[in-house]
């Protein structure tokens, strides 16, 4: 995944008051499309420190936390031992790079992750494969903003245009709104963020 360099430096500092509360507002915006969550085994994609999936731990039977960068995960880990949590795993892995057949979830989440993926098409249909039949994607990121120019990561994006790439794949009944504006909480500037809910239905 793009940036993994980036993220193994800043993994122990990475969790400042701006993050946890940026957590916040994503992790209850994901929990309001939950159903029925806790028979599910759900994957927070694209993890870092693991402060959205942490605050999910109890809607879910289980959690995997996912991410490219091992220091990332190692917080993780940290994190599971100190609060001895028990229905949690951790994986690194890039599915950029390359795909899991054996990984399985019934519900996949990822907040502000989809903005570091240079190839979103390929991961989000990676990720439809690892959905189980009926499971839900959601994905939590800024609305496309303009006014950012950066070569490392996407300046946001339009999520009709994210519905329409995921139709192609198989991703069904999408829905999405936009759920948080913020002063400076993307790259230095305003922006808003949008929550995208689809599920896995028959091709």
């Amino acid at each position: 995944m793009g940036n993994t360099d980036k993220f193994e430096m800043i993994a122990n500092i990475y969790d400042t008051p701006e993050r946890i509360q940026m957590a916040k507002v994503s992790s209850d915006a994901i929990r309001n499309y939950l159903v029925d969550a806790k028979s599910k085994n759900a994957i927070d994609f694209g993890c870092g420190t693991g402060l959205v999936g942490m605050s999910l731990l109890n809607e879910f039977n289980s959690i995997l936390f996912l991410d490219t960068s091992q220091n990332m995960i190692n917080q993780i880990k940290q994190k599971i031992t100190v609060f001895n949590i028990q229905n949690v795993d951790t994986l690194c892995f890039d599915f950029e790079k390359e795909s899991l057949s054996d990984l399985h979830a019934d519900y996949i989440f990822m907040a502000q992750v989809l903005l570091h993926i240079h190839d979103v098409e390929l991961v989000l249909s990676r990720l439809f494969d690892v959905l189980n039949e009926g499971g839900h994607l959601l994905i939590v990121d800024f609305n496309k903003n303009e006014k950012i120019v950066s070569d490392i990561v996407h300046n946001g994006f339009n999520p009709g245009e994210l519905t329409d790439i995921m139709t192609k794949i198989g991703y069904r009944d999408i829905q999405f709104k936009t759920f948080y504006t913020g002063s400076k909480i993307f790259m230095g500037h305003d922006a808003s963020m949008f929550i995208l809910e689809s599920k896995k239905g028959h091709r």
